[in-house]
């Protein structure tokens, strides 16, 4: 979509493989594109040492996309020429103030507004829908000096059970899950390595438990490839915790609290496993457990403000909260988003049929950068031990 002659069919243009080839990055500067496609923490110190130019960078996204889009599906919009004319502007001002985004690129989700973009909510009620500006999310991610991607598929008005064509990149035979499946999607198979996104109950850390990371903060999340890559754009929206996070974690003395959630007896046998699987390796590393109920799922939501203040003092005296990220059931992913607490999925398990499966790092309001800090260390772990979750 998108006018430019040049945009890409279906997310927006035609030549992007041609130009990839006559007139971008030779040969031997491959293995530094492949690494900008991944990792966004290390495309930062090449674009500020200017080993790469931002339309080089660019043009390698443009390329995985048209690679990719057939199959993925993530993107509903992504203009070209827009995209290059913006990289190329990035560019002729290389001494100026970036930003500690430093014109990473960002795909955004098809509900949030761009000004240079159409918002088209997923529907066919709203193609073409231009609101003419930026939402606030957006503009901060600006004045960051990131580099707008175009927009990620989402399903219509993000509650429909139906979404759009978006497969999970893992397998394309599966959904990506929730309303954030673009975003997800296009971050699990390295077309931007950050992605915006958005939850009410389940949007981001459903499809996030199939594919990446995600942390929630309030209503608006992020999807990354790493925890290095979340801190930035927690920087960048100024979360503060209310005390200062440790530098160091103290692993001797931290206890984790695990939470099954209501729905648990529903559970498929592959999130049983990981659960399982998650437990056994932080407690190899001397971390102590401790199994906490919850109150049944069937509680008025009346309940949840008053709820708040218990799980405050919950989370005051753990070091982080375990809790399944999905199981086909909402209530595992928005528990938290209802108690304004942070949480961030780890998809360290793979099941039988290669499909991840993700846990979810819970901490206490106002603490999202212990949380950051905390999934950087507790995700290792996972990661590195996570491979054989059955399901």
């Amino acid at each position: 979509m998108g006018d430019d002659k040049n945009a890409l069919p279906g997310v927006g243009g035609e030549e992007v493989l041609e130009q990839w080839q006559q007139d971008s990055i030779k040969e031997a500067f491959r293995p530094i594109v492949h690494l900008l496609e991944r990792l966004s923490f290390d495309a930062v110190d090449l674009l500020k040492n200017n080993t790469v130019t931002v339309e080089e960078y660019a043009r390698s996204l443009l390329g995985r996309i048209k690679e990719r889009d057939s199959i993925v599906k993530a993107s509903v919009y992504l203009d070209e020429g827009l995209t290059i004319k913006q990289a190329q502007a990035l560019d002729q001002n290389p001494h100026g103030q970036p930003g500690p985004l430093h014109r990473i690129a960002v795909g955004v989700k098809d509900v949030i507004n761009t000004k240079d973009m159409p918002t088209q909510f997923g529907s066919p009620l709203y193609q073409g829908h231009q609101s003419g500006f930026d939402s606030s999310a957006v503009a901060i991610l600006r004045a960051a000096g990131a580099l707008i991607f175009g927009k990620t598929t989402t399903t219509e008005f993000t509650v429909t059970n139906s979404g759009p064509d978006t497969a999970n990149p893992h397998d394309p035979s599966q959904t990506p899950g929730g309303s954030s499946c673009g975003s997800a999607a296009a971050v699990a198979d390295f077309q931007v390595p950050i992605s915006l996104g958005a939850q009410t109950g389940g949007s981001l850390i459903r499809p996030a438990s199939q594919k990446t990371f995600s942390p929630t903060f309030d209503t608006f999340g992020f999807i990354a490839s790493s925890m290095q890559d979340l801190q930035l754009p927690a920087d960048v929206f100024g979360l503060q915790d209310d005390e200062p996070p440790a530098s160091k974690i103290a692993l001797e003395k931290a206890t984790v609290t695990l939470i099954k959630t209501p729905p648990w007896h529903r559970a498929g046998p592959g999130t049983v496993v990981a659960m399982e699987k998650a437990v056994t390796i932080l407690e190899e590393q001397g971390i102590k457990i401790e199994e906490v109920s919850s109150p049944p799922a069937s509680f008025a939501l009346d309940g949840f403000a008053s709820m708040r203040a218990l799980a405050d003092d919950l989370a005051a005296k753990y070091f982080v909260i375990i809790t399944p990220s999905a199981e086909q059931e909402l209530t595992y992913s928005a528990l938290p988003q209802v108690l304004h607490m942070p949480v961030i999925n780890v998809p360290a398990f793979v099941g039988s049929h290669g499909m991840p499966i993700g846990i979810s790092l819970v901490a206490g309001r106002f603490h999202d950068q212990h949380l950051i800090g905390t999934g950087k260390v507790l995700g290792e772990f996972c990661m590195a031990g996570g491979s054989g979750a059955d399901v």
